[in-house]
């Protein structure tokens, strides 16, 4: 009963989220939607493995989270500086031409 209960929470909560990703105003609204939905499957596949009785299902959703993690900074520094790397984007410093050796 308390395992339907929690699918329930999670499946509201995902269609909550994913009205919020289309809807959203602004592409932070968007990337902060994608990474609920993330949390929501993070949670549905700790609550299963719990019912199953598998507790590496918990190591999954750990490595999820990680991923999840990692993938949001990922798009935040590439909203903010327009690059991932040391190159490009607006996290290189502004040199006048002629002063940077050629580069």
């Amino acid at each position: 009963m308390m395992f339907a209960a929690g699918l329930a929470a999670c499946a509201v909560a995902l269609v909550m989220v994913l009205v919020r990703a289309m809807k959203g105003p602004t592409a932070f609204d968007r990337l902060l939607a994608v990474n609920a939905i993330g949390t929501t499957i993070i949670l549905g596949i700790a609550l299963h493995g719990y019912v199953m009785g598998r507790p590496e299902f918990v190591d999954i959703s750990i490595l999820y989270a990680i991923i999840n993690f990692i993938g949001t900074f990922a798009v935040l520094k590439l909203f903010d500086t327009g690059g991932l790397g040391d190159q490009g984007g607006r996290a290189r410093p502004d040199v006048p031409p002629g002063e940077d050796g050629g580069a």
